[in-house]
Order: C-alpha cells, then structure tokens, then sequence
C-alpha cells in the first residue's frame, strides 16, 4: 500500500507484507485470497500509522486505486463472502490438458481464433482456462454456481467488491485491461462476448460488470472483523492491472511509448494509441487503459515472459547458490561473463513469442570450467535476451524501432543487470528514480477519476521524472553473437514435455 501526493507524484509513506505462494504439486501455483485481503487491510492500517507519526492527516487521502496482478482467477460465495478454492495464479500450468481438450473443438485446432476479438492467443495464462478447470475439477464451485452463490473475478474484482461492503452491498466490477485478460473480453465492444462465454461454456452471470481504469466504483467501507476503518467513504477510483498501472506511471501516454517492467514475470508494452494493433510475430493485444467512462480506450501490444525475476529466486531458493538476491548478483558481477553457458528459464513453457507451453528449463553449454558465477550471470543474461526477443518482435509489429527502453521493477535495482540489458538490445534503458511506477499508476487513475480530480493527466502538468540512463558499452557485433547463441539454446528447450506419456497426477 503506497500513497502518493497528487501534486508532486512523491512517495510520502507505504508499507508492504509479502504474499505466500502455494505449489501444490509440480506447475501448480496458489495463493489464499484471503491472505490477500487481509494483507490489504494490514498494509493499509500500518500505512495510516506512518502517516500519523509523520503528522500527516490521513483524512487528505482523497482516493485509492487498485493494480494486481493479473489473470489470477477467483471464485467466492457471494452469501457468505468466502473463497470456494484458492486463486489460480497467472503462471500456473495445471490448465495445459483443459486448453488441449478446448484446441480439438477449434477447426484447425488454431491456437489464435479468437485473436482479433480477444488480443490472445489460447493459453495456461488466461484466466478463462483457470476458470474452466474450477468449474470442471472442484464440486463445491459446481454446485455455488448452479444455486446462483457464485461469482468469478480477478484479484481486483475479489478486492472491489469485499473493500465496497462484500457480502454487505459489495460492488462485483472489474476494469477494461483487467477484462481484456480473460479471454472472455470483447476488446473492440468492450463487452463480454456472449460466443466466447458459450465456447468455454462459462455462466455470464457470474462474471463483473466492466467499467473504465478511472471511475468512481464504490466507497471504502469498514471492515467488520477488524475494527478499524482509517479509510471508510474513502471511493475506490482507479483500477488497472498491473502491467497497464506501470504503462501509466511511466507516463507512456502517447503513440510509439514503451516499458518494460522486471517483476516475477517480464513484460513489455507499447502504447499503439486509440487502434489494436494485431502481431504477426507471437505478442498479444491488450487494452491499456481507459481513463474515464467517456474517454476512448488506448490499446497496446505486449510481449509477456513468465520468468524473470523468478529465476533468480530460483537460483536463491531451489539451488541455494546464494542466500538473497542481492548475492546472485554478485555473483554474476564477480565473472561480468557467463563463459559461454546458456540458461533457458522455461519452467512454466516459454510464452512470447514462441507460446510453447511444452518447453522446458535448460542449461547448455557447459564445461568444466562452468561455475555458479557463470550460471549466476547467464540468468541475468537470460531476463535481456527475453526482452531482446520481445523487443525485436515490436519493432517488426511497430515498423519504428523503439530508440529507447523505459523501465521499472524490482530487478532495475540490480546496475549491472541493467548495464548487461542495455548491451543485449544495443539502445539505451532509461530507469525513472522512482521505481515504483505500477501503484503510482494506480494512484494517478484514482485521482484522475471524475468526482476526485485531484490528479491532472496532461501532459504539460505531469512532473518531470528523474531518471538513470544506461548506454550500451560493447560492441553490437558481440552482442549479436551471444543472442544468436541464445536462440540456439531456446531451440533446444522446446517440445520437451509430450502429453502422450501418463504425468504423475
């Protein structure tokens, strides 16, 4: 939970809790919705503390706005207010035979029809897929939504309607990029689309209602198990996932602007204006924003990787090569080569642009002079060659190649990572001071919101950010040496996993 002044865009205090992630068995993931809410609820408490300590009126905050991250499904008890299963987390792999099963019903088992309606291709990432596996593998989502006790969302849907009063008047919505996330989303309507519905056989009436990134969609209400309720008639007025919320925070507003953000996963977006651009080179279309009830809607394109910053906490946690991942690093500044090793982090599939969902993880080129340095570096490198390949597919997309990356995440941090990433794409990489641009990008969507404005969107009124600009430092002859290798290796770990042979479970 941060919170921001709308004058100056100035973190002034936050505080955060970190989520359990639940891996029930192999390519399974979870989290307790719950334990997100509740998580809210205690990030929002101690925030409001600070803040008093600082002597600051909590009684200014004039909004909030929501980002998460996306895809991770949930269904609850609209009767009760509980979960009926865990959320499904957006990498989550247990949907590959419920997508196989659904490629034989489509002529040509053509993974792209429904392309041009949704922006997708048929995936284990979307959420209709999650949702198909609920309502086919648990009993007690069955049976809630043949009573009518059921509603699905995304974790900003679960969050809206149980901070807006839950069981008690709660407002079940949802925002257009979150929807465009679904696969169930009409992203030229900006409807659910009721053949697609059909097509994944999903109840419309269990889905939100979709409204704008910028809107008023309720007011904060108290929380009846916890006393407090620092923010109650504070409206909830900002919603976007959390992809889009770094586009805005980076203040990619207009035509041709690009982030990219280093989180678990990596993810690129361009803005293409007021017009979906299609991709013929594996991305997907996305909805970026739309800041207002009656303002358009701005489309991206986006090229997607599911591991990223996960790697190095693979390094960390399942290898024990290092005890945090500041030590990883290290590590690979200790070598600044990876020796000619490659690392392929394709635990869950590799998704842009190959959506290959029976690729695996792969480490080649190995000799005996490979050490945990060399591997440390070549994951690093990995994260940049990822981006590398997306970057490259946007500007055969685009036709204007990008002349500079913007970026933000937990991994921008690291200045040899961004050093390494600026020399893989030979432009430049430009890293705001303030890293934290997905709940800014919240923030700012609250603020924007009619019935608040407190926060101006022009762009003669947005303050200057501060940033860091790394420059390429070696020569592009070398670096396109190493990709070309890279690719090589990214050959090599496709079509590992077969569904013929029986898995275990």
């Amino acid at each position: 939970f941060q919170v921001f002044n709308a004058e100056t865009a100035e973190l002034l205090s936050h505080h955060q809790v970190e989520i359990k992630q639940e891996f029930p068995r192999e390519g399974w993931v979870e989290q307790d919705p719950k334990e997100i809410l509740n998580s809210v609820y205690e990030c929002v408490e101690r925030t409001c503390e600070k803040m008093n300590q600082l002597n600051i009126d909590i009684s200014n905050i004039r909004a909030i706005g929501v980002t998460n991250q996306r895809e991770t499904t949930v269904v609850w008890d609209k009767t009760t207010g509980e979960p009926l299963y865990n959320a499904i987390v957006w990498l989550d792999l247990r949907t590959q035979s419920t997508v196989e099963r659904l490629l034989k019903r489509i002529p040509g088992k053509n993974k792209t029809f429904s392309k041009f309606k949704t922006g997708l291709p048929l995936s284990t990432y979307f959420s209709a897929v999650k949702l198909r596996w609920l309502l086919d593998n648990v009993e007690e989502i069955r049976k809630a939504v043949e009573d009518r006790r059921a509603l699905f969302g995304t974790i900003d849907s679960w969050l809206i309607w149980s901070l807006t009063g839950g069981t008690n008047g709660g407002i079940h919505c949802t925002d257009v990029t979150n929807a465009s996330r679904t696969m169930l989303f009409n992203i030229h309507s900006l409807e659910w689309d009721p053949e697609l519905c059909k097509f994944f056989d999903i109840p419309m009436e269990i889905l939100p209602s979709v409204r704008s990134s910028s809107e008023i969609y309720g007011l904060m209400k108290i929380c009846p198990s916890r006393e407090s309720g620092a923010l109650t008639g504070v409206p909830i007025s900002g919603c976007l996932g959390d992809q889009h919320a770094a586009l805005v925070g980076q203040m990619c507003f207009q035509d041709g602007q690009a982030k990219n953000t280093y989180g678990t996963g990596c993810f690129l977006l361009c803005n293409t204006g007021q017009k979906s651009v299609f991709s013929e080179h594996g991305l997907i279309t996305t909805i970026a924003y739309k800041m207002g009830k009656d303002k358009p809607a701005f489309y991206a394109l986006e090229g997607s990787v599911a591991i990223a910053g996960a790697v190095v906490r693979w390094l960390r946690d399942n290898l024990g090569i290092a005890k945090t991942s500041q030590e990883v690093e290290k590590l690979a500044a200790d070598v600044g080569t990876s020796y000619g090793c490659y690392f392929v982090p394709a635990f869950s599939g590799l998704y842009a642009p190959y959506w290959e969902p029976s690729a695996r993880g792969i480490i080649c080129g190995l000799t005996q002079f490979t050490n945990k340095n060399h591997i440390a570096f070549a994951a690093l490198e990995a994260v940049c060659f990822q981006t590398r390949e997306i970057l490259d597919a946007m500007n055969k997309d685009c036709g204007i190649p990008l002349s500079q990356l913007q970026v933000d995440g937990g991994m921008t941090n690291n200045k040899i990572f961004m050093q390494l990433q600026s020399d893989i794409l030979c432009i430049p990489v430009v890293k705001p001071s303030m890293p934290e641009t997905t709940a800014l990008g919240a923030a700012m969507a609250a603020g924007a919101a009619e019935g608040v404005g407190v926060w101006s969107l022009n762009p003669g009124d947005l303050t200057a950010v501060t940033c860091e600009r790394f420059e390429p430092q070696i020569n592009p002859e070398e670096s396109e040496y190493r990709y070309a290798r890279w690719k090589k290796a990214v050959m090599k770990s496709m079509g590992w996993e077969t569904t013929d042979v029986p898995s275990n479970g």
